[in-house]
């Protein structure tokens, strides 16, 4: 199995960066092929080999994503899976890849793997970086219904059949749009507990536009994959979640406003999942109401 990696990057961490890419051309096996996007901003000068494509302006994480995709031939067919990794990632082990190789080549229907992110100074797993609601013991894996962006393994079969990453969203829940996409096309998504990524611990909070975007993504989400009679059910229960959570005014402000903003613009194409996808959802235990 042919393997590529594609990896992200504004060009502030130059140093995290080429320590990423020397771990990935540590691992075993076949080399893999790597591109890097400078989404928006000049490349540092980078090992030799090293596929290069550098953005005019910052796109945001999926439309990045999707051109390093493209940079492996229409929807990455040169190669047969991608990793998708951040730029200030590191593989601490030397047997991730052809780990990865073997739980593709054993499962056919297995479309994604999210690995497990681990803090470099404490080893540990924060709670959000569990892609289940049952989230208390990263080192369980299990099948779940979404991944870890800057972190996962990800058949080019899977785009080609239900399309890349969603462009509009520009940061926040485009992992999870996608995952319910490749579900609905009869794909499998594992969370691996023994494939690391070890990366800073951080909080999402951190950048500017998180409240507004995880409010209009979270819509967008909605209106574009939900069957109709679940589309107010889910968001009500995401509203009543994030007041709950307490957040502070500013916050709260910036949330409703990116709440009002994902009902007033266009979102991309509507296709609804189908009600045995819901089923499925349900089954893995997150029915997409929540």
């Amino acid at each position: 199995m042919k393997l590529g990696a594609v990896v992200l990057t504004m060009g502030n961490r130059p140093d995290e960066l080429r320590a990423l890419l020397d771990s990935v051309a540590r691992q075993r096996g076949d080399a893999i092929e790597v591109v890097v996007v400078g989404n928006g901003s000049p490349l540092p000068e980078l090992p030799h080999g090293v596929r290069t494509v550098e953005l005019p302006e910052n796109l945001g994480i999926p439309a990045g994503r999707n051109v390093g995709i493209e940079a492996f031939g229409p929807g990455g067919s040169e190669v047969d899976a991608l990793l998708f990794l951040d730029d200030d990632g590191l593989l601490p082990r030397d047997d991730t890849a052809e780990l990865v190789r073997e739980a593709f080549a054993a499962d056919p229907r297995l479309g994604i793997i999210s690995f497990r992110i681990t803090d470099p100074q404490t080893g540990s797993t924060q709670r959000r970086h569990v892609p289940r609601l049952r989230a208390s013991d990263p080192l369980r894996s299990s099948r779940v219904t979404t991944f870890l962006g800057g972190a996962n393994a990800t058949r080019t079969a899977v785009f080609q059949q239900v399309g890349g990453l969603p462009g509009e969203f520009f940061y926040a829940h485009e992992e999870t749009d996608l995952a319910w996409r490749a579900l609905d096309g009869g794909w499998l998504i594992d969370y691996r507990a023994d494939m690391v990524l070890e990366h800073p611990a951080t909080a999402p909070s951190r950048h500017a536009v998180y409240h507004r975007m995880v409010a209009r993504n979270r819509v967008w989400l909605a209106r574009r994959n939900l069957p109709a009679p679940l589309v107010p059910l889910y968001l009500t229960t995401w509203i009543l979640l994030t007041l709950a959570r307490r957040p502070s005014r500013p916050a709260l402000r910036a949330w409703l406003g990116g709440f009002k903003e994902g009902w007033t613009k266009p979102c991309g194409p509507r296709r609804p999942m189908r009600w045995r996808t819901v089923w499925r959802l349900t089954r893995l235990g997150r029915p997409p109401v929540i």
